[in-house]
């Protein structure tokens, strides 16, 4: 009986297909980078078009293309059968409960940054030169290892309600009824299960800005303290005129990197609360609207307001890079 091989061909093709053209990309880009400058005057421009043609390729690809359509379906309806203009831009600055999704925003973008690049730089200064330095550090560095829905448990069990008749299994509800208290439902009452929510991300990003920060800190020149010691500095004048604006560039860093990072917060919310209890954020109400409520043109246009959210963050970010690369 003869073996029908059309089935193993099936299966391997794919692999030939990848491998073929895995083949014809390195070989274009030792042509670019090898070959071809040997022909051609401007040798070092044609290196560079080759190492920065395939990155510039899956950029437009990649952020480019979604970003232009992502405009586009914002001007139309949910199905994107309609052009509807600039409807779904008014939705979300006219309705009751889109505003109070931006307030939500607003709160975690100011909070977030602020407290944790304060306990980050607070931890830092404490815990400079101490003995068991290293241990210190990595206990407050350990949450970052956590995924933020590893995180959201965590505090879910934390935050845990039960009846006062109950068993508590939540910490803060048990410390309360310890206390005379009654059990509270952090996570179910507005608007602060927002604040609740806030302190799990502050308890990660406090780790990364507590490396960066003590980094910094380290990285202080060493005559410069001597010579404020010398100069009669107490530790309060040392750490704002020493200290401070020598860290200031880290500090910065860390703020914009954190603030980023708190606009696009997803995780905690859907683990949390799901976005009930009037908790949503930016980044959950575009997920919904896109892929619970099937609505691209909502979803498109909180998309598009995100991008323009962080756009500022980033240009402040860029300046600031640039300016100091001006002062050396």
């Amino acid at each position: 009986m003869d073996y029908d091989f059309s089935e193993d061909v099936a299966k391997i093709w794919p692999a030939l297909m990848f491998m073929a053209g895995f083949v014809v990309v390195v070989g274009a880009l030792l042509f670019v980078l090898d070959i071809l400058p040997r022909w051609g005057k401007h040798k070092e421009r044609l290196q560079a078009m080759g190492f920065l043609g395939p990155a510039l390729v899956l950029l437009c690809l990649g952020l480019l293309y979604p970003l232009i359509r992502t405009v586009y379906l914002s001007f139309f309806n949910a199905d994107g059968s309609s052009f509807i203009g600039v409807e779904n831009y008014t939705w979300i600055f006219t309705n009751d409960d889109t505003l109070l999704m931006l307030r939500n925003t607003l709160f975690w973008v100011v909070c977030v940054p602020l407290l944790s690049t304060g306990f980050g730089l607070l931890y830092a200064v404490l815990v400079d030169k101490a003995r068991g330095e290293g241990i210190a550090k990595s206990l407050i560095f350990l949450p970052m290892a956590i995924s933020l829905v590893g995180a959201s448990i965590i505090w879910k069990f934390i935050y845990a309600y039960r009846e006062a008749d109950q068993e508590q299994i939540g910490l803060l509800n048990q410390i309360l009824i310890w206390l005379g208290g009654k059990p509270q439902q952090f996570l179910s009452t507005s608007p602060g299960n927002t604040f609740y929510m806030i302190v799990m991300l502050v308890w990660i990003q406090a780790g990364f800005a507590m490396v960066i920060l003590s980094a910094a800190i380290k990285a202080i020149p060493a005559e410069i303290v001597e010579a404020a010691r010398l100069d009669g500095a107490n530790p309060w004048q040392m750490f704002w005129r020493v200290t401070m604006p020598s860290i200031r560039p880290a500090v910065v860093v860390v703020t914009v990197t954190i603030t980023i990072a708190t606009l696009k917060v997803f995780d905690i919310v859907r683990t949390s609360t799901g976005g009930q209890f009037k908790s949503s954020v930016l980044a959950f109400e575009m997920y919904t609207q896109a892929f619970r409520s099937y609505d691209d043109g909502k979803g498109s246009a909180l998309a598009v307001l995100l991008f323009v959210l962080v756009i500022p963050v980033v240009v402040y970010q860029a300046r600031q890079l640039r300016h100091r690369t001006e002062i050396r």
